[in-house]
């Protein structure tokens, strides 16, 4: 089949490690699996004879070993009945060859079974791939903050000169950002939910009236990783799902920022990009090296947020007890994160390429020595001349200023030879404050948040 998806298409290699967690393949696997461990602690708490020794050996090699043959099979039955979930039962049926086959998915809903399937997918994701690609990300900004943490770096508040800051503080922000929602991402967990119809047990219970199923439920969550949700309709109500989604979209929304400000940074050549061998930037303009792997990111981002944004919205609602219109809207979970995923990516590949033009960003600042207009009237209210804002209002804004011509204003004020010395002192490259300081603690916080 020729992918439609640019995910499976034109980016499908690097995303090939993705479809373990979000295709049908893995879908189906999952679903295998719930309703063998939920096999396994009927018979072992004795709700069932236990298996035989041959019955042991199948189901074994039916958790441990889900071949393409087998989802072949899934798939072929489910072409005659119409339902995803009831063609897993029958499979196992088949597969299990059980002397009591009535313990396959006994008392249980489909939605029992693809809960459990679809969060345990999502947790496996989180930890194998997500929250890995977001460390590499973290410690890739933290290198370069703690490489630029000095270097005097031009600032613009609307698009306009503002106080100077270092390169490396900017970055830093970025990395704290992404550092406080990383802590909520390491700690997410998932909700699981397995009781029945209408969410009150009501099968299980008419069966072993005497038996615990809330703590079955349980348990069977924990083994999957999840924490178990003990009161709901047929359905799982998804809230885990949509503030991970929401968590994800946080995430997407630093790193667009980040896209944009180096984008920016770049077109003003303040930061220069390593070009690859052999890399084209224009059809026709042979001298172009283009910001390509964050636009890409960019883009990706965009559309990854908006698919987040439906999703959230989509799947914590069901009409009454159970509505289907969410079952074929969460199967796109993996496309919301698969564009996330490619776009952090592109991301990293950009800040690989960039190196920071300290001259260039000297020349900058040197030309605009009005910014010493901030700390010079700030000095001033000290000393308690009358009205120094405006003072510098009048002298700067609007109007072609110089160094000197800032020193000579100075020269005719009534202030303290101290007030005048810190005044002189003043650069416009070294008016930087704390940032150097700053960059350091989220460069330590990242290192010991991230460290193996």
């Amino acid at each position: 089949m020729v992918p439609i998806s640019p995910l499976d298409g034109r980016y499908g290699e690097r995303l090939a490690a993705l479809g373990a967690y979000f295709s049908e393949p893995a879908l189906v696997g999952a679903r295998v699996r719930v309703e063998l461990r939920y096999l396994r602690l009927l018979h072992a708490r004795g709700l069932f004879p236990p298996l035989s020794s041959a019955e042991q050996a199948r189901f074994q090699d039916a958790l441990e070993d889900f071949q393409d043959a087998d989802l072949a099979r899934v798939k072929a039955i489910e072409a005659v009945t119409r339902h995803d979930v009831k063609a897993v039962e029958i499979f196992l049926r088949e597969k299990l060859q059980l002397q009591r086959p009535q313990a396959i998915h006994f008392g249980l809903t489909s939605e029992d079974v693809s809960n459990l399937a679809w969060s345990s997918l999502f947790r496996g994701y989180l930890h194998d791939h997500q929250l890995p690609l977001l460390d590499r990300l973290l410690a890739r900004l933290a290198d370069l903050a703690e490489r630029w943490r000095d270097v005097p770096f031009p600032s613009h508040t609307h698009g306009q000169p503002a106080s100077p800051t270092t390169a490396g503080k900017e970055l830093a922000v970025f990395a704290g950002r992404l550092l406080r929602l990383r802590r909520q991402l390491a700690g997410f967990r998932f909700l699981g939910k397995l009781a029945g119809a209408t969410g009150n047990y009501s099968a299980m219970v008419a069966a072993f009236p005497e038996h615990d199923w809330v703590d079955l439920a349980q348990t069977l969550a924990a083994e999957l990783g999840l924490d178990h949700n003990p009161l709901t309709t047929q359905v799982e109500d998804h809230d885990t799902w949509a503030r991970w989604f929401d968590l994800t979209r946080g995430l997407n929304n630093v790193i667009i920022d980040l896209n944009r400000d180096l984008w920016a940074y770049i077109s003003r050549d303040l930061y220069r990009q390593r070009k690859a061998p052999g890399q084209v930037g224009s059809s026709t303009m042979p001298h172009k090296v283009n910001p390509i792997n964050f636009e890409n990111s960019e883009g990706n981002l965009e559309l990854s947020n908006a698919l987040l944004t439906l999703l959230s919205d989509k799947l914590c609602r069901s009409r009454m007890q159970r509505d289907l219109s969410d079952s074929t809207v969460q199967r796109n979970v993996g496309v919301a994160m698969g564009h996330a995923h490619l776009a952090w990516l592109e991301c990293l590949r950009g800040l690989d390429r960039i190196e920071l033009d300290p001259a260039a960003c000297a020349r900058t600042l040197e030309a605009h020595p009005e910014l010493l207009g901030e700390p010079i009237q700030t000095i001033l209210k000290v000393e308690g001349v009358p009205d120094p804002y405006e003072l510098l209002r009048e002298h700067t804004q609007g109007q072609a200023v110089t160094h000197a011509s800032l020193m000579a204003m100075v020269a005719g004020l009534d202030i303290s030879a101290g007030a005048r010395a810190r005044i002189q002192a003043l650069t416009v490259g070294g008016y930087v404050g704390l940032a150097p300081q700053l960059a350091d603690r989220i460069i330590a916080a990242v290192r010991e948040e991230i460290a193996p």
